[in-house]
């Protein structure tokens, strides 16, 4: 407590230099950590979901993920090479 009031008293936050823009909460780079982060979060209730309430093992359920990332990833390849043509 002491050395954050004496940090504040002395002034010494004039000689930090601030946060850019590149790592402002509001960059590009932020929001898309924070939308990795919100996936994640909604794996891992869906892996819950998946294991708790409907009683798959855990290993369909990374079966069920697994193939999702496979559709998504067919999907995707389609859309950029029809996009692409």
């Amino acid at each position: 407590k002491a050395a954050f009031i004496n940090f504040i008293s002395d002034e010494e936050w004039k000689s930090i230099e601030p946060v850019s823009s590149w790592f402002g909460p509001s960059s590009f780079l932020m929001s898309s950590m924070s939308a990795l982060f919100k996936l994640s979060m909604w794996i891992r209730y869906g892996h819950g979901y998946l294991t708790e309430t409907l009683g798959i093992p855990v290993w369909g359920s990374y079966a069920v993920f697994g193939l999702a990332t496979l559709f998504l990833g067919m999907v995707l390849g389609l859309v950029s090479e029809v996009l692409g043509a």
